[in-house]
């Protein structure tokens, strides 16, 4: 039976949504979570649709791809078919034909999941791999500790204010209260949570939103970002810790995270808030 690959539109999000939330697993190689996009709904249900790419055969889902930025896909693929042939070739291929409509021309990368049958072909196609990342998960089998700061759960009124933490905290963001609305209007964020961390001067410092998968799977932090004025004060390991409980009071199995293994000060954030790091992980990329 022929592999159809087919951009959804917003009415099939909700199924790339829900074969993401089926397909998370503790103990499985982190990979394409409903978080990764719900947080991208922040650009509209429109974009997210245009960016969303789905292989399916027989009508049923076999891989999700995420156009995350110019020139990556993050693809995931169901647990059973990682290994699957005939879909590995089909993946392969339309990633590496810029007129198949997943990846343009010149300089590529793919996000896969560790031990997919994918990597295998790219990588005989001439595909190498990047820089490193680190996974990171915090069990959440026992209750998480305070975070010993004030936290607040962003509704509507605050988002102006996780807004402002996200931008200060990621140079360059053009992240604004409107964006914060489109994003929690998405259907992924119905299991999500916003939180800003305020010092004990009332500042706001610190913010994080957590998506679950539902409950008994593992639950995402995306983005987490601490204002640049009050680092190196514990507020990223505060916030890391009040997003795990965050995860755990949504039923969540476990927290998750992955950052540029380069970045040793998130590595050492993450760590210190209880996250254990696992095997690093690289996309696959071909030159321009």
């Amino acid at each position: 039976m022929p592999i159809a690959l087919d951009t959804p539109g917003v009415d099939g999000l909700r199924d790339a949504v829900r074969v993401l939330r089926e397909w998370q697993s503790d103990g499985a190689p982190m990979h394409l979570h409903p978080g990764d996009l719900g947080w991208f709904w922040r650009s509209g249900a429109e974009a997210t649709a245009a960016a969303v790419r789905t292989w399916s055969r027989g009508g049923r889902i076999l891989a999700v791809g995420l156009l995350d930025g110019p020139g990556l896909v993050r693809l995931t693929i169901a647990p059973e078919a990682r290994r699957d042939e005939a879909l590995a070739r089909r993946l392969a291929d339309d990633v590496s034909d810029p007129g198949r409509g997943v990846l343009p021309e010149g300089r590529a990368n793919v996000e896969a999941p560790v031990g997919a049958l994918v990597h295998d072909l790219l990588s005989e196609a001439g595909w190498s791999t990047d820089e490193p990342w680190t996974p990171l998960r915090r069990d959440l089998t026992e209750p998480v500790r305070d975070p010993g700061v004030r936290i607040e759960v962003v509704g509507p009124r605050q988002a102006h204010v996780f807004a402002a933490v996200h931008r200060a905290a990621f140079g360059g963001s053009r992240f604004t209260d409107a964006h914060w609305h489109a994003m929690a209007a998405g259907s992924p964020y119905a299991d999500a949570r916003s939180l800003v961390a305020y010092d004990d001067r009332g500042e706001a410092v610190a913010a994080v939103t957590v998506w679950s998968a539902g409950p008994g799977k593992p639950g995402l932090l995306e983005p987490m970002g601490v204002h640049p004025e009050h680092r190196r004060h514990g507020h990223g390991t505060a916030i890391s810790v009040a997003a795990a409980a965050a995860l755990r009071e949504l039923g969540s199995s476990s927290a998750i995270v992955c950052t540029p293994s380069s970045n040793a000060g998130a590595v050492a954030t993450y760590r210190s808030a209880g996250f254990e790091p696992l095997p690093e992980v690289r996309d696959r990329y071909r030159d321009a």
